[in-house]
């Protein structure tokens, strides 16, 4: 038992609160008090300790410390309270509380040591997020809500077999290694549901439709906990998993071929969110120490400088209403801070050297090479040009520079800029002192130098190479112009496919159910009804009005009068029926009772 409260109950309560604060000062000062109260918390809880509450016969953990833990703890806390600052101009009290309950829940997965109480806060996680999405309240918006609510809904269900199944097999609750390997259905099970929240392939859209639906602030929330939360337990439960490294290599590659052609730049930054967990998953897959400690450290920088990249998209959507591509141009000239913290994100995104992807990014593809993963290594390097593409360059460039849209508008508000302002510092911070900011905190030590002359040289020349590209397939033509479409994805086939099924599913079933009625709601009570008056004239009637219904050349029509049953069956019958029938009775329960 600890003296303090479970990480993220600080949070879900005092979000409850929020709405009693009618002061707007007081209520920022105590939205900014909730995320440094919930750290403070945290770091008086020694490592390894444990928040065990009992519950029927087992023990539910609330509260693991340990050093894998603890590190997406610290993040968390810290983009809450970055997000906060940027938020504070909100007055939607439902952004607020949503916020809280959601990071919360984030903290609650993070810390759980059994797998009930992690399906608790789980399923926090999706009440917290979806409300995120609703509170934009648009139809699209409301519609991306509800499709986000059903994939989670599934995949909580799956996870919930998966951890039953598990219990059941194993007897245990506790949340710690699981792997593969036992061949167990539950943990395929748990292994699935895990990968869904992590946004897998064909497993993805939830996250590109619904992310961009969101409200301003509220994204910057979503793009921090629900997929760095799935990296976590995978961490957790799956690391050295084979299978996770071709999932995160697929994951690294194919969102690059969608952003690069995605007039909605937060959608592009949506694709680029899967781009990057795609390092995390494959680096836990590999599942060595550097690849484990490059996987958790590039889920560390990627929380900062995408929240980063959201801010500054969000803080132009904020004073122009627009977020296309087509839209937007010329707005270093209005919003040149917020132009330059753009460009430190998408530094750092890119992993150009002294920004904090080149620190963590590197660590997984060294893991690669040192693991002789040729093709793995070189599908990460083409990720990595691509990644500078989509992010790296074609988000500044269509919202700051490109051609001159003729939009003159006042720069970001102050607490966005300081929000921005933060996350930029951390983001040039970390990546020139590693070993002051981020290395300390991973699960295993580190002995890893990214730079040496051979590594800077090999990323800057893939870079500026990669920069050339883009300025000459722009200049000839070919880049793909940014269009005023819709980009359809791998959801467009099961949401065109499902419709089709339910018409199918939804005929077979009518058809079913009235052929049912017919015989057991109109025929059949008739039937018994008559045979309980008279068993053998109550047969033929039923018999001569089936037959009458199913044969139109028969002479029996509702029109004529019914036949006069004549009762041929003497009365001593029923008697004897009943005679027999009590005497099967009384040998049963004299053979079995």
């Amino acid at each position: 038992m600890i003296n303090a409260v479970p990480p993220g109950l600080i949070f879900i309560v005092g979000a409850l609160l929020i709405p009693l604060f009618r002061n707007r000062t007081m209520k920022s000062v105590y939205l900014l008090i909730l995320p440094i109260a919930s750290f403070i918390n945290l770091i008086s809880i020694p490592e390894g300790s444990h928040f065990v509450v009992p519950f029927l016969e087992y023990d539910l953990t609330f509260a693991r410390i340990d050093r894998l833990s603890l590190i997406f703890g610290y993040v968390f806390h810290l983009i809450s309270l970055i997000t906060i600052i940027y938020a504070l101009h909100v007055k939607d009290n439902l952004q607020h509380v949503a916020g809280f309950v959601y990071g919360g829940a984030a903290l609650g997965v993070t810390f759980a040591g059994d797998l009930f109480s992690l399906f608790i806060f789980w399923e926090m996680l999706t009440v917290g997020s979806v409300f995120l999405i609703w509170a934009n309240r648009t139809k699209k918006s409301l519609d991306a809500g509800f499709r986000y609510a059903l994939y989670h809904v599934i995949g909580g269900l799956i996870l919930l077999a998966g951890i039953l199944l598990h219990v059941h097999s194993t007897g245990s609750i506790e949340f710690s290694f699981i792997g593969l390997e036992n061949g167990n259905l539950g943990s395929y099970l748990i292994f699935l549901g895990f990968g869904i929240n992590c946004a897998w392939p064909l497993l993805h859209p939830w996250l590109t439709d619904a992310y961009p639906e969101a409200t301003i602030t509220g994204v910057i929330f979503l793009s921090a906990f629900t997929t760095k939360t799935a990296v976590y337990v995978l961490a957790r439960a799956f690391p050295g998993t084979a299978i996770l490294i071709w999932i995160g290599a697929l994951m690294t590659m194919f969102p690059i071929f969608y952003a690069v052609i995605e007039n909605d730049l937060r959608r592009v930054l949506a694709y680029s969110l899967i781009n990057q967990v795609g390092f995390m998953v494959c680096g836990i897959g590999i599942g060595t120490e550097l690849a484990v400690n490059g996987a958790v450290a590039h889920a560390f920088n990627d929380i900062i400088f995408k929240a980063l990249l959201f801010m500054s998209v969000g803080a132009v959507m904020y004073r122009t209403g627009k977020v296309n591509a087509t839209d937007l141009g010329g707005l270093y000239k209005s919003m040149p801070l917020t132009c330059i913290f753009c460009i430190v994100g998408a530094a750092s995104i890119s992993a150009f050297p002294l920004f904090s992807g080149f620190v963590s990014k590197s660590m997984v593809m060294s893991a690669a090479s040192h693991g002789g993963m040729s093709i793995i290594w070189f599908m990460l390097l083409f990720a990595s040009a691509g990644v500078f593409h989509h992010a790296g360059i074609k988000i500044p460039f269509f919202a700051f520079f490109s051609h001159d849209s003729g939009i003159r508008t006042k720069e970001a508000p102050p607490n966005m800029l300081i929000a921005m302002g933060i996350a930029a510092f951390l983001c040039i911070f970390i990546g020139t002192f590693p070993s002051l900011s981020v290395y300390p905190l991973l699960p295993y030590t580190v002995n890893y130098e990214p730079y040496t002359a051979s590594h800077v040289m090999a990323q800057t020349q893939l870079l500026f190479f990669s920069a050339l590209a883009f300025t000459l397939l722009l200049l000839s033509g070919i880049y793909p112009s940014e269009m005023r479409a819709i980009n359809l994805d791998a959801d467009w086939f099961y949401r065109k496919g499902s419709r089709l099924v339910i018409f199918i599913i939804t005929g077979i079933a009518s058809g079913i159910a009235r052929f049912f009625d017919y015989l057991f709601i109109q025929r059949l009570p008739r039937i018994l009804s008559a045979f309980s008056k008279n068993p053998i004239s109550g047969l033929i009637q039923g018999y001569m009005k089936i037959d009458a219904r199913s044969n139109p050349s028969s002479s029996y029509t509702k029109r004529e009068a019914k036949p006069e049953l004549v009762n041929i069956m003497p009365a001593g019958i029923p008697v004897l029926i009943a005679v027999i029938f009590l005497y099967l009775l009384a040998f049963i329960f004299i053979q079995w009772g």
